[in-house]
């Protein structure tokens, strides 16, 4: 594509020089993947900004530099190397407009459906890739745990990649013969505009609870950010909502396309009731247009009955037939880290992603629903570091009120004190039945071994994570690999 058809794509206040009679090479953001005739898009990051690096992008033969901040670089500079200064008031939508139109919106030749709320992203996700695919369709899904393009499992970084790196995925999706890609979609994703531009057949939302304060600043601000997907969404697209949770309303109220709700409530239109659920999984019944649908899950919790409802729904309007849609939540395979359950046949250990107070509390209480009160509850957990602050002590009350012993450790520290972090979290807790063991492995350890047969451990915060990240160093570190180890399995 040349670039003078990709100007047209964006809005641009100023375009200094003449754009040359060649095709564009690549859209990039990071000046060390610039080839010859790539064009540079200048961002400004959280730790840079990406104005820093025009001339490293120029030096490699960048056919144009987008910036949003005219005095970063001369107007004869950029003459000098023969490119193109182009000028835009958003640098980051700039980005998302070059990238969408010189991959070939490929989001418009796939049924996308995006997926946003606080939890239950992750495993909505894969239920749903695992009903299309037990109705024959190849699927792409791009999430926090992997990306995939059918069955090809690619390394994920971030739950929500940059709009470049999106936009050529789903290219690769299309043209490997994928026909659905399930995408889950960050509050943070949509601040910074990385799926900005894209064409969403549908917008799921999961529920809503406070998270990510730390970036948004307030829950205000983290609600504005989940209602974008919802107010970009085309008249042609279909919302399916969580009718049970306070605040939907308030982030698809001003969504122009079809709605439909998911819920206990009488009124949803995908009414869910009798949920049901042990150790071996969960069952429910969906009532839908006046037909009930008896359903199970091997994945555990009320939480899961409603992450299948969602899934159930948007397949159930595209047209998947109910032996299709059963089949394909019940073979739906444990989410790694996501209530996974490890046994050595005296005691149960359960891995989990949970790392906020509203994740946390809803594992405890299935937890607490499912087992023998003679069964006694353990759980291990720490916050993360250079995160939220303000939930560090309500996840401290809500572990040792829920469980009969707590042991406080770290969990990803990052650039903060371990022990500054511990004592946050200790400032809500009232109880006495916790104690601290700041290294992870052996809080792990300590809790399995001290716990007494027919226990139930919870090991919360890291999930699918084999990470542990000190002072900005990620070291391997797996919450089931030390389970394993010490269950002696």
């Amino acid at each position: 594509m040349l670039l003078s058809e990709l100007l047209n794509k964006v809005q641009a206040v100023q375009v200094v020089g003449t754009p040359p009679a060649t095709d564009v090479t690549g859209i990039e953001y990071d000046s060390r993947k610039v080839n010859e005739n790539s064009v540079f898009v200048a961002i400004k990051g959280f730790n840079t900004d990406g104005h820093l690096f025009i001339e490293d992008a120029l030096k490699s033969k960048a056919i144009a530099v987008v910036i949003e901040n005219n005095d970063a670089v001369p107007d004869s500079f950029v003459n000098h190397f023969n490119a193109v200064k182009i000028l835009v008031k958003d640098s980051r939508e700039a980005l998302a407009d070059l990238s969408n139109a010189f991959f070939g919106e490929p989001s418009k030749k796939l049924k996308l459906i995006g997926i946003t709320g606080t939890n239950g992203k992750t495993t909505t996700s894969y239920i749903l890739k695992n009903i299309y695919e037990t109705s024959g369709y190849k699927v792409g899904l791009t999430g926090t745990i992997s990306n995939f393009i059918g069955d090809e499992k690619i390394e994920s970084k971030l739950t929500t990649p940059e709009s470049n790196d999106l936009n050529k995925m789903l290219k690769q999706m299309h043209q490997s013969g994928c026909d659905i890609a399930v995408m889950e979609v960050s509050s943070h994703s949509l601040a910074l505009k990385r799926v900005h531009g894209l064409y969403f057949a549908f917008g799921v939302l999961t529920n809503i609870t406070p998270e990510h304060l730390d970036f948004h600043s307030s829950f205000k601000n983290y609600l504005y950010a989940k209602k974008i997907l919802f107010d970009t969404l085309p008249l042609s697209s279909s919302v399916i909502y969580n009718s049970d949770d306070l605040h939907s309303i308030d982030i698809i109220k001003d969504c122009n396309s079809l709605k439909y709700s998911f819920g206990s409530k009488n009124d949803s239109t995908f009414r869910i009731y009798d949920i049901n659920c042990d150790l071996t999984g969960t069952t429910f019944t969906i009532n839908y247009e006046n037909k009930d649908y008896p359903l199970r899950t091997s994945l555990i919790g009320e939480f899961n009955a409603y992450n299948a409802a969602a899934a159930f729904s948007v397949a159930k309007l595209s047209g998947i037939n109910d032996e299709n849609i059963t089949e394909g939540i019940l073979g739906t395979p444990q989410v790694p880290g996501r209530f996974e359950v490890l046994s050595n046949g005296t005691r149960k250990v359960i891995i989990d992603y949970s790392h906020t107070p509203d994740s946390l509390e809803k594992t405890l209480m299935v937890i607490r629903k499912i087992t023998d009160k003679k069964n006694p509850v353990y759980t291990v957990f720490g916050c993360g570091g250079n995160r939220d602050k303000l939930k560090r002590p309500v996840m401290g009350k809500i572990a040792t009120e829920l469980s009969d012993r707590v042991i406080v450790t770290s969990d990803n520290p990052r650039n903060e004190n371990p022990s500054t972090i511990i004592e946050e979290i200790k400032s809500g807790i009232t109880n006495q039945n916790y104690r601290v063991i700041e290294e992870r492995e052996p809080a792990i350890e300590e809790a399995i071994k001290m716990s007494g047969k027919g226990s139930v451990i919870l090991i919360a915060g890291k999930g699918h994570e084999d990470y542990q990240e000190i002072n900005g160093v990620r070291n391997h570190f797996s919450d089931k690999e030390v389970a394993i180890k010490v269950l002696g399995i």
